[in-house]
């Protein structure tokens, strides 16, 4: 039996996917001056790269944990993937949300939601920044997009939970604050940190988000 137990527990592990840390699109410099170069390194290739390595190693103990039927691993283990995994999840997201060629204003149908649900572009930026500002510690700000209703809503998530796994929305914009986001260059100003992310943001790639989340 231990033998058997052995084996399958080998065959999940070799047959899981592992993540892996996704590549830029633009070099770590593109940013700036919005966000530094050595920001954009050290996040990417040290922070995110931690969470990705977290994930798998948590995720190989999980898969252990369930091929034994040991509940109680299971849950000891959920904060970890909580963490891990949202921070893979964000930070992937994150990226993307993030273009040398960003800020302006968005277009076609997200621009007409985005009038509709906060009333003027200008109003759901001054609000998004607001909350998401007021993060105690650290966290993100989100827009996102409620398919139920069909509206877009703005929320904060404290760490690195996963908007959609916490609150039911898709993720279409999200503005991390933690302190390694923004430190090395804003020190501890964050509203001009977040003042100054919106002329890198990438609106064609929100907008794709939320034509998808229509889906």
């Amino acid at each position: 039996c231990a033998a058997s137990l052995s084996q399958s527990i080998n065959q999940i592990a070799a047959s899981r996917q592992k993540h892996t840390l996704p590549d830029l699109i633009y070099d770590y410099g593109a940013l700036e001056p919005h966000i530094s170069a050595e920001i954009m390194q050290l996040h990417h290739s040290k922070h995110h790269a931690t969470y990705v390595n977290n994930l798998n190693v948590t995720e190989e103990k999980y898969q252990e944990a369930l091929a034994k039927g040991d509940v109680t691993a299971q849950v000891a283990l959920q904060p970890a993937l909580k963490f891990n995994g949202g921070g893979h999840i964000n930070h992937t997201i994150f990226w993307t949300n993030l273009s040398p060629n960003g800020g302006c204003e968005p277009q076609g149908e997200l621009m007409e939601a985005i009038k509709r649900d906060f009333g003027s572009f200008q109003k759901m930026k001054d609000k998004m920044a607001a909350v998401t500002v007021a993060v105690q510690g650290s966290g993100w700000g989100w827009l996102g997009y409620d398919k139920e209703s069909g509206r877009l809503h703005i929320a904060a998530c404290a760490n690195q939970d996963p908007l959609q796994g916490t609150t039911g929305l898709i993720p279409l914009l999200g503005i991390d604050v933690w302190e390694h986001a923004y430190y090395l260059q804003y020190k501890n100003v964050r509203p001009d940190y977040v003042k100054a992310i919106w002329n890198v943001i990438n609106w064609e790639n929100v907008q794709d988000r939320l034509h998808m989340a229509k889906k």
